[in-house]
């Protein structure tokens, strides 16, 4: 199951990466240091709200599924899952009204945020959509519903900003893609219901089960999202769009794989745990596990590399310079992040523990917290980034630590000693070509260095290399 949805996702892994490289490179082109920062801070509004009202609902889904399935009770799953969605669906214009009323903040930015408010609903209602098909094992049909969102928001967006719509446009272009996939999958979904109705035990197991989950994710966006509010608050808005332009760069190219991974890996689990018990999920989590090493460590630590020259090519020149420093910072924090998220932590939904799984990303997201307070009034920018690299660091340690009471994992140590050697000749071979500046550099150290990492991990054998390299390769020719 795993390998057939690494595949089956790939093509949502190429748009993904596609859009958000070209979104970095055309909206800091097209929108100013400012502009970029209300954008910024809006996704941020967007990303906490879907988050704190309705992500639980979405992880319940995919989490009870292939259980509802296998006790005939599919109808009930979704009567009772659309029920409990609609009720917390109306505290958001609540949410809504009071923000817009009492926050004090500019006009552009109110837009917005109103815009973001308005959009976090449909696009949860469009991921409740997905993740019954990717929970299913329909990969083609969540694949293509998550290739229409990515690029015809992003297509959107950039009309919207290109007709002077500012910071909200990519939020307004998201949103408005989401509700045009729902006319067509949403009818669909709600047949579902028929003959099913709302249970009053099922809703109380996934509200124990999705409301830790979705508080840990509250905290995680705490996390990842706490330093551009502080900076916004103690320096301005376009120190927000620096920063959230190298953070994107760093971040999103990662995120893009890890997100590819995930959405393969955490099925597979599942349905590993549910039909064969403890040893089949070992034998599933350690073959993801050094795939994923094997995949991400050199990315990260390859983009850490290349940050200067790929952020002459890919970000604007008045965002440029601040963004080339911020990279190699969140490209660490980035791996980490990525690693935790996609593997240590799930650990508890695997065990049903999401209320440790909320206690462990407490301990980050507070750290982070503390750190940006002290660290950004005395330092700027380089103090958010040493607050986010320690906060991530810390959560990964207390993931790998805690989890292992939920439901052990296996840490991949073999494979992070040779992908990490591999990672080390390249990084050799990277740092003793000349600085050439912009494309040029870019293209010989990126090529040069993914020359010498692929050479090295084939010859370590990291992570399986010469074994994935077989398999990848018959499973291509059988597509």
């Amino acid at each position: 199951m795993f390998w057939r949805g690494v595949l089956g996702y790939l093509p949502v892994n190429i748009a993904q990466g596609v859009v958000g490289l070209l979104t970095i490179v055309l909206f800091t082109q097209i929108l100013s240091p400012a502009e970029y920062g209300i954008y910024a801070l809006a996704f941020s509004v967007l990303s906490l709200t879907q988050t704190a009202f309705l992500t639980w609902t979405e992880a319940a889904m995919a989490r009870f599924l292939a259980r509802a399935d296998e006790d005939g009770r599919l109808p009930d799953h979704f009567a009772t899952l659309y029920r409990l969605w609609i009720l917390m669906a109306l505290a958001i214009p609540v949410v809504a009204a009071v923000a817009l009323r009492f926050w004090p903040m500019p006009a552009p930015l109110k837009v917005a945020v109103a815009a973001a408010l308005a959009a976090a609903a449909v696009k949860s209602l469009a991921k409740m959509s997905q993740e019954r098909r990717r929970a299913a094992g329909e990969v083609s049909g969540a694949a293509l519903l998550d290739v229409i969102q990515t690029v015809g928001g992003f297509a959107l967006g950039l009309v919207l900003a290109l007709v002077g719509l500012g910071g909200a446009a990519p939020i307004l272009g998201t949103g408005a893609v989401a509700l045009l996939c729902l006319v067509f999958v949403l009818p669909t979904d709600l047949k579902r219901l028929k003959g099913g109705s709302f249970d009053k035990a099922m809703a109380k197991a996934y509200a124990a089960y999705g409301l830790p989950v979705a508080f840990s994710l509250i905290l995680a966006l705490v996390l990842s999202t706490t330093d551009r509010f502080l900076l916004a608050a103690f320096l301005d808005e376009s120190a927000v769009g620096v920063y959230h332009a190298g953070y994107s760069l760093g971040s999103r190219t990662l995120d893009v794989v890890f997100i590819w991974l995930g959405m393969a890996g955490g099925p597979a689990m599942v349905a590993a745990l549910e039909r064969g018990g403890q040893p089949a999920l070992a034998e599933s989590a350690r073959e993801q596990a050094d795939f994923m090493v094997l995949l991400t460590l050199p990315a990260a630590v390859g983009l850490a590399l290349v940050a200067r020259p790929l952020t002459e090519v890919m970000i604007g020149p008045a965002l440029r310079e601040g963004a080339a420093g911020v990279t190699p910072w969140i490209a660490a924090s980035g791996w980490l992040s990525g690693v935790t998220t996609y593997y240590l932590l799930q650990a508890f939904t695997l065990g049903r523990r999401t209320t440790m799984l909320s206690a462990c990303m407490a301990i980050p997201a507070g750290a982070n917290l503390l750190l940006n307070l002290i660290l950004i009034p005395r330092f700027g920018l380089s103090g958010a980034l040493w607050a986010t690299t320690a906060s991530y660091a810390l959560g990964a340690i207390a993931a790998g630590v805690l989890g292992r009471r939920a439901c052990a994992l296996p840490i991949p140590w073999e494979a992070l000693a040779r992908t990490g050697l591999a990672c080390g000749l390249m990084a050799a071979v990277v740092l003793a070509l000349p600085d050439l500046g912009g494309l040029l550099e870019l293209i010989l150290k990126a090529g040069l260095g993914a020359a010498t990492f692929g050479g090295a991990a084939l010859l370590l054998d990291a992570g399986g290399a010469r074994a994935r390299l077989a398999v990848l390769t018959r499973r291509f020719r059988t597509a």
